[in-house]
């Protein structure tokens, strides 16, 4: 059953997701392969199915782009975008999964990592980027109404966003909770996330200035029945 999470103040949260996330770093079992189905060291992958999916192309065929994701956990996805030759800039609250991004990753040329919130990211600099993007990221994890309008700014115009997240479970749209289990504590820890449906979510994306979104739900792979949702749109005034 998901429930609504209790409210928390700015500071509590912070800490909260800080602790959450290091949590399920250490709890998820592995890593990223060393090569996936096609004998490819390095890959993008937007559904939580390996070899699933569309890629990289999604954000678009711009070179030596300018690219942002938020949440990049251990830093695969960004990598595959270094690779590429762009500049690959990652954001995650999270130090277990940074240092696991680092000691992976941390050589590839334009690949530069954050240990900071997305939104205390996004209203510090002043970089503006030609792509943001998040995999089961901090799009999912932060009020909308907040992260549109923040990654809206750091957009160039023209700009992709694309994201993708698990589809809503029906009827249970807005802020729910989602539990992370400790293991010597009976208690989980709480993280918000944002549920809506592909109507919802271009509806949100258009009140915040993007143009053309495109959402839906995408079929699981074979033998499972959950999708995943991905949405795409560009950057108002390009």
């Amino acid at each position: 059953m998901v429930r609504p999470a209790a409210p928390m103040d700015a500071t509590e949260e912070h800490v909260t997701d800080t602790m959450a996330w290091d949590t399920y770093a250490r709890r998820k079992p592995g890593g990223r392969r060393e090569k996936n189905a096609k004998g490819e060291t390095t890959w993008f992958n937007w559904t939580q199915y390996p070899d699933h999916g569309p890629g990289v192309e999604v954000l678009g065929d711009r070179a030596a782009a300018c690219v942002l994701e938020l949440g990049c956990g251990t830093g695969g996805n960004l990598a595959h975008v270094a690779t590429l030759g762009h500049r690959a800039v990652g954001v995650d609250v999270s130090p277990v999964q940074l240092n696991a991004a680092r000691e992976r990753w941390g050589d590839l040329p334009g690949l530069e990592l954050h240990q900071r919130g997305a939104l205390d990211f996004m209203s510090e600099t002043a970089e503006r980027f030609d792509a943001v993007y998040s995999v089961f990221g901090a799009i999912w994890f932060t009020d909308p109404g907040q992260m549109l309008p923040a990654i809206r700014r750091v957009m160039k115009p023209g700009g992709v966003l694309a994201f993708s997240q698990r589809p809503p479970v029906e009827g249970c749209y807005g802020c729910q909770a989602s539990y992370i289990n400790q293991a010597d504590d009976p208690n989980p820890l709480v993280v918000k996330r944002w549920d809506y449906t592909p109507d919802m979510w271009t509806a949100l994306l258009k009140e915040h200035g993007f143009r053309h979104p495109l959402v839906r739900e995408m079929a699981p792979a074979e033998g499972w029945k959950t999708g995943t949702l991905l949405a795409r749109a560009l950057a108002s005034g390009g």
